[in-house]
């Protein structure tokens, strides 16, 4: 069955509570991701980043259109996000912009379309490309770090708060390979994203994960603390600075 169809409408807020932590510590996209996208755009005038969170797309993207229009439905994170050059703030849910018809060289959703009415939003993506424009998404699995390690996380993902998880993220676990549109599909090889963090970014990141919110409040405890002494372990000091990665996976399509 296809994810175009059946979506809910109601805009499900899951990361207000948590907007700075979500803007320090969610990992950066790939520099070459928006290079790409900007090169398949026959003009750079206008990208909207929809459903921007902290902004750190729309930030890259301002690198190369002359301007950006970044919008959430969530205030709390526009009022987080990173200022640039180039980058217009402002809150509006997916499928009600507020842009002009016809304006966009490329929209861009990053790690959000499985939030959204997916019929609602094709709508006003078609509305909002450009004839030629682009619409662009993409999503992140698990990370990795060393395979002692990412059996933990592996554990805490799915034993420990495999329950807590929206429905929704049946989506990104599939990669958003079942998500329609009524545009040319443009093939783009997934990517790869990589921090050098430290032990505290990664329980700061496992902290942003909605699962691990919903379980410490249904519970009254952090389920990180399950897991913490094993991951500990097998990173070593706290300190030392250790290659995460996450698989990029990109779906991309050509309004005609």
């Amino acid at each position: 069955m296809s994810w175009r169809y059946g979506r809910m409408s109601t805009f499900k807020d899951h990361f207000s509570g948590h907007s700075q932590e979500y803007s320090t510590f969610r990992p950066d996209y790939p520099a070459q991701l928006f290079a790409r996208l900007a090169s398949l755009c026959n003009e750079r005038k206008l990208a909207w980043d929809c459903a921007t969170g902290s902004g750190q797309a729309a930030v890259s993207l301002a690198e190369f259109f002359d301007a950006v229009i970044a919008t959430d439905a969530s205030a709390n994170q526009i009022s987080n996000a990173t200022p640039a050059n180039g980058v217009t703030y402002s809150v509006a849910p997916a499928e009600q912009s507020g842009l002009k018809p016809g304006s966009a060289d490329l929209i861009t959703v990053a790690q959000a379309l499985h939030w959204f009415n997916l019929d609602e939003f094709t709508e006003e993506a078609k509305r909002v490309l450009k004839a030629q424009g682009v619409l662009a998404v993409w999503t992140y699995g698990l990370f990795s770090v060393n395979p002692v390690l990412d059996a933990s996380i592996e554990n805490l993902y799915g034993d420990i708060v495999g329950k807590y998880w929206a429905f929704e993220r049946k989506m990104v676990e599939g990669g958003y390979a079942d998500v329609e549109m009524p545009f040319e599909s443009i093939e783009i090889k997934p990517m790869e994203m990589a921090q050098n963090w430290r032990f505290a970014d990664v329980i700061g990141y496992l902290n942003t994960w909605s699962a691990v919110r919903a379980y410490e409040k249904e519970n009254g405890s952090n389920p990180l603390e399950l897991v913490y002494e094993d991951m500990l372990q097998a990173w070593g000091h706290p300190d030392v600075v250790r290659v995460v990665t996450w698989p990029l996976i990109i779906r991309a399509w050509r309004k005609s």
